[in-house]
């Protein structure tokens, strides 16, 4: 079982400390899918983005891109700002590989570090030569080997660890052996259902795509508040899978004042 919550920090959990650094509203960075964005431009648009107010920023993962090694160069180039993977692949690395890498940076940068894991998708599986089997069985043995036996041991630091869970028994998972959920493009009557499988004292993270277009920026405020309001602990925003990094980047910069309004 693996519930890095446990631990405490002060007079908190990690997961109430991880709640006020997060702040209730956080940055999606873009994915364009034609060619990787340049380190200094990704070390720039993090910058600009804490600048604009933003205290937390998210990045996703997939085959052949490794987040925690992305995450390491942003949290190097920024002050503050927390960081989470919405979401880290399984099939990427070995559980206890995730494990040891997660707690050196979260031994680096304490209480800047949420690690956000997921089963994926077959396809992923296969490409790396393993069988995906149930999703929910396969989730819950990664959990659990995470701090299993390894060659070389991690460092002792704690960090939140959530699951990307979009149905009932992964947040229900997430309840059991984990810090807390993300799930992904639900609606505010979802988020509600989550926050009462979960409990009180979990982590939900909700991300919710924005649009450009006239009206979009209160259309993104709305739903971005009504998703607190039906229990979230933070809301991370995103453009469309494929909008240029630039674009993207400079879209939220401009959404801040909007979504940055206290709730």
């Amino acid at each position: 079982m693996i519930s890095r919550a446990a631990t405490a920090m002060g007079s908190t959990t990690t997961v109430e400390a991880i709640r006020r650094a997060l702040g209730p509203v956080g940055a999606f960075l873009p994915v364009p899918t034609t060619s990787a964005p340049p380190a200094d431009l990704q070390r720039d648009a993090v910058r600009r983005l804490e600048r604009a107010g933003y205290r937390a920023a998210w990045t996703n993962e997939g085959i052949g891109k490794d987040a925690l090694v992305q995450l390491a160069v942003l949290l190097a180039a920024t002050e503050k700002m927390a960081f989470g993977t919405g979401i880290a692949n399984i099939w990427a690395r070995s559980p206890q590989t995730t494990h040891g890498a997660a707690a050196l940076l979260a031994q680096a940068y304490p209480g800047r570090l949420v690690l956000g894991l997921g089963v994926g998708y077959p396809e992923q599986a296969a490409s790396v030569g393993r069988e995906y089997g149930t999703p929910l069985a396969t989730m819950r043995d990664y959990l659990e080997q995470m701090t299993g036996p390894a060659q070389l041991p991690a460092p002792d630091a704690a960090y939140p660890c959530i699951i990307a869970a979009n149905g009932p028994k992964m947040l229900t998972l997430a309840g059991e052996i984990t810090d807390g959920a993300m799930p992904a493009m639900v609606q505010p009557e979802f988020t509600a259902q989550a926050r009462r499988l979960l409990g009180p004292d979990k982590l939900l993270v909700i991300l919710v795509a924005a649009s450009i277009g006239q009206g979009a920026t209160a259309t993104i405020a709305a739903t971005v508040r009504e998703h607190i309001a039906a229990g979230a602990d933070h809301v991370t925003v995103g453009m469309p899978i494929g909008t240029d990094f630039t674009t993207g980047v400079n879209h939220l910069e401009q959404l801040a004042p909007a979504l940055l309004e206290p709730i």
